[in-house]
Parts: structure tokens; sequence; C-alpha cells
């Protein structure tokens, strides 16, 4: 797990690779390197920064050379021992034993069709001596970034968005179109990029440049494809063991030269990971998050930590508890410029403290249960969805007496948040609504006309283009299935948006590689064939895998009820962060530009102090956009903040 960077037929290539590389330094603080070459009138330049994993020796180094192929390559291969088998048959003999060496001779064999063989998570490039040609990919699921900015005949990428932005010497344009994508989402679609120039390879693809100019895209992968060949599978009958895929996942993400640990949040999907895991590896290690007791109560959060230590005990885990009290005015700057886009999920901050406690005991490498809720519908946005169907039977004026009864009753008292009024109050925002916006409206932040109400008029024809490219996402599908088309949506969108991404960028901020064995391309493949009446029954989210667990994990920690990976905001925006919403709303950029309109925000703050809505995940993401926009149109070089 690293941190890549490069330039091709770029002014001045050599000091700009030097210092993508050095702003990516936390990538990677095991080793760096650099490789440069003439192609055709232009030159190449590669840099990388080296987390050591797998082949600690001299012989994992990167940029790697042989014999007219040079790769700068971040990612895992968990089916590394399989290819490099094969190529040995074939004559090919390998140095050491890293997986980077099995992705080079790959490529010289099958050139791009090799990117569909490859199993894991990576995104590299990959530089010919003889034909001057440079490629860039990315893995099937977009859970390695690559950014990327053009010009002219030009390249440079990098992992990181901050790195493209520190060379370019800040002045890259801000995109007002991705920043109304973020308020309505609380993250930028992997399909948009924060800054206008730049734009990021989309999961499943390569782009080759050529020394003439000419640039050519492909596709190796999509998920489309993938979900209709799913419904193919289930409608011949087809039932895939699931218990034995995730199983097998487990198994080939433990591979590691380093010592590996898990999130353990207690939760259905932690936990059965670290159950599998601990099978594999006896004694492994855990991290779990706990919140000061006023904190959790405030907030009406459920107690996890039982659930953890239950699990820990039966398995035999290493169990370390993180109790998650920071200093959020210190952290907020600090993790936006992490972040690379404004990303209003607080569970970036739970996933980076965890990170930098394991990194300090000596650990390089967690497992995460993302990726299932998104792909076995667990999230309650799923379940609430199925229940809009049955909802909208219910005669009208029935439905009308109950949403203005629910839109009376208060969210919060002033020592206590009242959890079933906001998801009653949610529910009843998108029940009534076509399935399209309903999905949409289950998860995002704003509708049509409150997202209007708050930003620039002059941006109204943004708002479309950003919904529609919501529908046009969700609709392109060939799919009769309603679970599996909100679970599509999910993987395309709201996976690699938001929880791939902050996981990437809270961990590698930490010099942690964190795998996530659920969004794995066998997984995926296996998640698809599976009904969507299998996912959800009754009230049951994710029950197939939950039948798939029941064969390793105690039945009381299988069917708990949901817990939430998240933080407790109400409780820090009513306290610690008061101020700083004070001062944003009064006097902040975004405010000052003219983006975002201050009477509105006003009435948020307003409403959400007195109880009567929850305003706290707007106005949190608020905060974040606002340090990122600050920093984005400061025309400052990109550092981190002194708080770092």
């Amino acid at each position: 797990m690293c941190g890549i960077a490069g330039t091709y037929h770029w002014p001045d290539g050599k000091a700009v690779t030097d210092r993508l590389t050095d702003v990516l330094a936390h990538r990677g603080p095991d080793g760096a390197g650099r490789y440069s070459h003439p192609a055709g009138d232009g030159e190449v330049q590669l840099g990388h920064r080296r987390l050591a994993i797998i082949d600690l020796s001299g012989t994992g180094a990167q940029p790697m050379v042989s014999d007219g192929l040079a790769l700068t390559y971040n990612g895992e291969l968990y089916n590394a021992p399989e290819l490099r088998t094969e190529l040995e048959s074939a004559g090919v003999r390998f140095r050491g034993t890293s997986d980077t060496e099995v992705v080079l001779e790959a490529w010289r064999r099958w050139g791009t069709d090799c990117l569909a063989r490859l199993r894991g998570m990576f995104a590299f490039a990959v530089f010919d001596e003889r034909t001057g040609e440079l490629v860039l990919a990315r893995d099937q699921l977009g859970i390695k970034p690559l950014f990327l900015l053009r010009r002219g005949g030009g390249l440079v990428f990098a992992s990181e968005l901050k790195a493209l932005a520190a060379v370019t010497g800040g002045k890259l344009e801000v995109d007002h179109a991705a920043l109304v994508a973020s308020l309505l989402y609380y993250w930028v679609p992997d399909s948009r990029c924060a800054f206008r120039e730049a734009e990021k390879l989309p999961p499943g693809s390569w782009l080759r440049c050529r020394p003439d100019g000419r640039v050519e895209r492909g596709r190796f992968w999509n998920l489309r494809d993938v979900a209709a060949e799913g419904r193919e599978r289930a409608l011949g009958g087809e039932r895939p063991d699931l218990a034995a895929v995730v199983e097998e996942s487990t198994r080939r993400h433990l591979l590691s030269d380093v010592p590996v640990a898990t999130f353990l949040s207690g939760g259905l999907d932690s936990s059965y990971l670290t159950a599998l895991a601990a099978r594999d590896r006896p004694g492994i290690s855990a991290y779990t998050i706990g919140f000061r007791a006023e904190d959790a109560r405030f907030e009406a959060m459920p107690d996890d930590l039982r659930y953890a230590r239950q699990v820990a005990e039966r398995f035999g885990v290493d169990l370390h508890e993180i109790e998650i009290a920071p200093n959020v005015l210190d952290l907020l700057p600090r993790m936006t410029y992490h972040l690379d886009e404004p990303i209003g999920d607080p569970a970036a901050i739970n996933t980076f403290l965890i990170c930098s406690a394991a990194r300090e005991a000596g650990v390089k490498v967690m497992l995460s249960g993302m990726g299932a809720d998104e792909l076995f519908a667990g999230y309650r946005k799923h379940l609430a969805n199925v229940l809009a169907l049955r909802y909208q039977r219910v005669p009208r004026p029935l439905r009308r007496g109950l949403s203005a009864a629910v839109d009376r009753l208060p969210v919060a008292t002033s020592r206590r948040g009242l959890r079933s009024v906001r998801f009653a109050k949610r529910f009843l925002s998108f029940a009534d609504l076509p399935e399209e916006t309903a999905f949409r409206r289950s998860y995002t932040m704003y509708d049509r006309a409150e997202l209007l109400d708050l930003i620039d008029p002059d941006l109204a024809g943004t708002v479309e283009d950003v919904l529609t490219e919501h529908a046009d996402v969700y609709e392109d599908n060939d799919l009769d299935d309603f679970v599996n088309r909100m679970c599509l949506g999910d993987a395309r969108m709201f996976l690699p948006g938001l929880n791939l991404a902050y996981t990437d960028r809270s961990s590698m901020a930490a010099s942690m590689e964190v795998r996530v064995p659920y969004v794995d391309v066998e997984v995926v493949k296996a998640a698809f064939a599976v009904p969507g009446d299998r996912k959800i029954v009754g009230r049951q989210g994710k029950a197939v895998l939950k039948e798939a667990a029941t064969s390793v994990l105690p039945r009381e920690i299988v069917y708990r009820p949901k817990g939430l990976f998240s933080a407790p905001l109400r409780a820090w925006m009513s306290r610690d962060l008061a101020p700083l919403v004070r001062e944003v709303v009064n006097d902040g950029e975004l405010v000052r530009s003219g983006f975002l309109r201050r009477d509105e925000l006003r009435r948020l703050v307003a409403e959400d102090a007195a109880g009567q809505q929850d305003f706290s995940k707007h106005l949190w993401h608020v905060l974040t956009l606002e340090y990122w926009y600050r920093g984005a149109t400061s025309g400052a070089d990109h550092h981190a903040p002194s708080t770092a």
C-alpha cells in the first residue's frame, strides 16, 4: 500500500514529480523512489512512496523497472500466488516475492487483458520504454484512488487530489457543481471532482497516453454487467454459498508479511470478519471505539462495546478499546485536509483515530467490514424504502394526519436526543415519493427545493444537473428487483464516493492500509446473484449475510439491533462546535462568496437549536465544506494544518 504519482510530457516533470511524492509521504513512510525516461519528444517521471507490507526487502521497492517496463503501484493483489504460479509455468523468473512484480509481469504478458484477472485493490501507472506509452489503471470497484489532470498533451497524476493542487500552485479552480453535489450527498460523487481541471480515473477502467499526444480510454469491468449476470444466475436457480465466498475472501485478505488487525465495532459485518480472521490467525488484534458517556447518552447511541467484547472473548481476540473524545476543533481542519474533497461524514474521524492508535501499536494492516451494507441491503434506508411501498397503500387522509402529528414532535430535549422521532421525520420526508426520488431522498441531505433555497440562485441549473445524474446512474440497469436496484446504486455511488474514499484517506493519513474483504469481485458477484427478497426478509436487512454468519457467530451477535459507525454529532455541535457554527454562518467564506445563503443557514441553526429538527449532519457538513473551501481558494501551497 503506497502513494503513487507521476508526470507525462509535463513541464519541469522531475521537480513536479518530486513535489507530488513529498505531499504523499504519509501514504508511504517506508521508502521513496523515482524513475525517469524519455517518451517521444518529452519524458515520463514516476514517483512512489512505500508502505512495505509484502516482500519487505529491496526487491519490493518501487518504481519497479524490468526489461523495458516501469511500474508505480498502489494496492494489494490477493490472487498474486496463483498468477505467479501461472506466469512461472510460462517461463517467467521472479526476483522477489512482491505482488508488484506479479502485476508487472502480468502486464508484460497480457497487457490491458491482465486487468480483469487482478483480484484486489489497486491503482497503478505502467510505462513501456519501447513504445513510449504510459497507462493508468484503477481497480474494479474504486477501492484505491487515482486523480489526474491533463493539459495539452501532458498529464500529471497522483493518489491524492491535494498533491495535484500543490504542484499547480493552488491555482486549480473550484468546481461549483461538485460542491453542490457534496451539499446534496455530503460527499463528492466519484464521477465528479472538486477541482474543475482534475478528474478521477473511473473504477474498472484504464487510460493510455501515447507520445504523439493521443489518449485512449478503456473499461475492463462494469458493475452494471456484473449485476445483470447475477440476476441471470439467480433466475437460473443458482444459489451462491455466501459463507464459503466470504470466508475465502477474508482468508485472502490476510495475506501479509506484517501484522494484521481488524476493526471490531460489535456489529455483524466486522464481527463476522474478525471471527473468520481469528480462525486463521489465533490471537489477532482488533480495535474498537467507545464514546464519552455523556456524548453517547445525548446521541441515544447503542452500546456497541459490550458486543465487541463478547466477540473478542469468544474468539480469543486481543481487543483494544479506543475512547473517542477528540478535540474536534483541532481535528476538523486536519481531517478536511486529509480527505481531499469536502466529505461530511464524521465516521472519517473515527477511522483516523482507530488507525492512528493501531499504527502506534505497530500494526500496518487492518480489515474493515465496509461494503456489506451496500451489497446486502443492510442500511436503514433500504428497509425504509421497502416499507415506504407498503406505506403508500395506506389511505391518503391517514398519511396526511400522521405526517402533521410527527412534524410537531421535537427531535431532542435539552438533555437527550429522541432517535425514534428523528427516524420518523426522515421516513415521512420520502415515503410518498416515486422510487428513484425516494431512494435519493432517503440518504441525501436536502430535497430539490431545500437545496435551491440554500445556495446561490445562479446555480439552479447545476442542481438540476446533479439530480439528473443521480437518476441516470440509478436507472441505468435492467434489474427487475427493487432491493438489488438500490444495492447497485449504492455500489456505484455511495461506496466509491463516500465510504471507500474516506476509508482510504483517513487510514493513509495514519500510514495504515485498510482492506475491505466484502468489496471483493467474487463477493460482489455472489451478492448480485442473491434476489432482493433474500436480502430483506420481513423487517430484517442483510438477511442472507446473517444466515451465512450464523455458521460462525452466536445468534445474539448476528441478530442484534443495527449499530452505527458514526459520531456523537449532536453533542459535538451543541457544545464544542457551537461557536464555530456561528462564525461560519455569519462570516464564513462560503457565505461571503455568495455560494451559501446566510438567512437559510441561520434558519437551520435556529430550528436545530430549538430541537424541532435535527440538522446536526447538515451543519457538520457546512463546517467541513467551509474548511475545505478556505484551503482550496486561499491560493497557498497545500500543506497539512499546523494542528496536525
